[in-house]
């Protein structure tokens, strides 16, 4: 998918977006395959990763045709542009950086900076930003979410904090274009114990909840 529109596409249709940190390279590749059986297909691994920038680019050539590898937790523009050159398709921040929006329009790559109030998520949009990333979500919720859509209905809004299962399919009824889903997916404890099965269950109920969601 080397084309942006496509990718974007293809986020949104997924409408899950998982959010992946790890203690090692190693245990990083577990959690994505894990993810990845679970239906979930949309991988954000943040730059808090130890050598992320080595993860992504082995996640990105061993996973090519199945997953999207993106990056998160990018703080400014240079991050960004390094992350791109180890083979990010998209990149998340979880603060709003006009630099970093105009260098990934700049080099084709979907961007989701991160905003809270009207006045941030209409600036990022209107910089540019493909999808604006909602961020703590966990302070308004789902409620926040609609609120916030009601006068801006053109903006693609993606939460990010306090989603998990029981929650994603309120977001995306509250007008969400896709969640992201860090901790509740992506456990910590789970991935220590090497419980990966209840991981790969874990993305299969996410990928429902939105799906129902959707059609209703």
């Amino acid at each position: 998918m080397a084309d942006k529109r496509e990718q974007l596409d293809f986020m949104l249709d997924s409408g899950v977006v998982a959010i992946v940190r790890a203690n090692s390279s190693t245990e990083l590749m577990d959690v994505v395959e894990a993810i990845r059986r679970g239906g979930v297909n949309v991988i954000e691994i943040t730059m808090t990763t130890p050598n992320a920038l080595e993860v992504i680019r082995d996640v990105s050539r061993k996973f090519r045709d199945e997953v999207l590898t993106g990056v998160g937790s990018v703080l400014d523009a240079e991050t960004a542009r390094a992350a791109i050159l180890a083979g990010a398709e998209f990149i998340v921040a979880p603060t709003l950086s006009l630099e970093t929006i105009a260098l990934c329009n700049r080099y084709g790559k979907v961007v989701m900076p991160g905003a809270l109030t009207p006045t941030e998520i209409l600036t990022a949009w209107e910089a540019g930003a493909d999808l604006v990333k909602i961020f703590p979500s966990s302070l308004g919720g789902p409620a926040y979410i609609k609120a916030v859509k009601a006068p801006l209905p053109q903006i693609q809004v993606v939460p990010v904090g306090g989603v998990g299962v029981e929650n994603a399919g309120e977001f995306i009824k509250a007008g969400s274009a896709a969640v992201a889903v860090g901790g509740s997916l992506v456990n910590s404890k789970l991935i220590a114990a090497g419980k990966f099965d209840e991981i790969t269950q874990t993305a299969r109920k996410l990928i429902a909840e939105v799906r129902a969601a959707r059609e209703q």
